[in-house]
């Protein structure tokens, strides 16, 4: 529960640092989804949206997929809600285009997360093009991170899944670490790669460290033994407060998640405006908002840094505390 509680709570900063009208929550159910059949899948997410119809609704709380669930399982909430409520596209996002999802969402977190890095090079003058990444993750948002920045001149040197890593000095080719994935469900034994463990990756030296699995991957424990230049949080709170403070005393900037993995809730807020108005968007016209809006917050982020000569999670936090408690007084009459 008290995870659950802090990632509503990120879900809060990260709703007012992109200053869209959203809250925060964050909900699921304690379950392995991988050791399920499609069957027992379905049925699971169908019991769950009946227990919770009455706490979801396109003004009041617009559930959106994270770990473990994708366009399909957003598709069977909101076709249980709609079976009480009518049709409501509106109360879930990240749904099948053909249902009223938005084009660009499967993408979204991981484009996000190349722009922010774009935004962080040009303000830094350092080309990406050449530089090494190391991805840990290689799900929806780590595996279109990889393409992205690949497209972009970068180095992947390696990434990982849940079933093992592989490793790459030169470079690994995307499209081939993807089609082996699809092929055996890992990216373990890509051809002309060599294995890694996950301890090994997160302490290779690179340029840019993106772990973008799951929480908390960076402790007391390995963050003195991160090599490199930059960590740059894909995930939800990959780094802990501990290992915070060692890389800042180490002189490593973290990219904090609030700013770094907004990508997704910004178009699913897209998502929700488009079935708010019954009208739909062009894959260029997400593109270009979505990008538009992480720069101006990004590069409002690397003012106060430059500024106040604080941390860019003490940035980010600063930005988003300040709206939220504006809001707060504004309805304080």
């Amino acid at each position: 529960m008290e995870d659950v509680r802090g990632l509503a709570c990120l879900m809060s900063l990260k709703t007012a640092l992109m200053d869209i009208p959203l809250g925060g929550a964050k909900g699921g159910i304690d379950c392995n989804p991988s050791s399920l059949s499609d069957r027992e899948l379905e049925e699971l997410t169908r019991k769950f949206a009946m227990k919770i119809h009455r706490n979801i609704g396109a003004n009041i709380d617009i559930p959106a997929p994270d770990i473990g669930t994708n366009a399909r399982v957003m598709a069977w909430i909101q076709n249980e809600y709609s079976k009480i409520y009518g049709h409501t596209p509106a109360v879930v996002t990240g749904k099948p285009i053909v249902l009223g999802g938005s084009l660009g969402r499967e993408e979204a977190t991981g484009r996000g997360v190349s722009i922010v890095l774009q935004e962080y090079s040009r303000h830094h003058a350092i080309p990406l093009a050449g530089k090494t990444a190391v991805i840990q993750g290689f799900g929806n948002v780590g595996s279109n991170a990889a393409r992205i920045l690949s497209q972009l001149g970068m180095h992947v040197i390696a990434v990982c899944d849940s079933r093992g890593g592989i490793f790459n000095p030169s470079g690994l080719d995307i499209d081939i670490v993807d089609a082996n994935r699809r092929k055996s469900g890992t990216v373990a034994g890509t051809e002309g790669t060599e294995s890694i463990d996950n301890k090994t990756l997160l302490e290779l030296e690179c340029d840019y460290l993106i772990p973008a699995a799951l929480s908390h991957v960076i402790d007391g424990d390995n963050a003195g033994s991160i090599r490199s230049a930059v960590v740059v949080e894909a995930a939800n709170s990959p780094v802990t407060f501990e290992a915070d403070e060692i890389l800042k005393e180490r002189g490593i900037p973290v990219l904090p998640d609030i700013l770094v993995n907004a990508g997704g809730v910004i178009v699913s807020y897209f998502e929700w405006v488009q079935n708010i108005q019954q009208f739909s968007w062009s894959v260029e016209t997400i593109q270009i908002r979505l990008q538009e809006k992480l720069q101006t917050t990004a590069n409002k982020i690397f003012e106060i840094v430059d500024e106040e000569k604080c941390t860019y999670r003490e940035a980010a936090y600063k930005v988003a505390t300040e709206r939220l408690k504006e809001a707060l007084f504004a309805a304080d009459f």
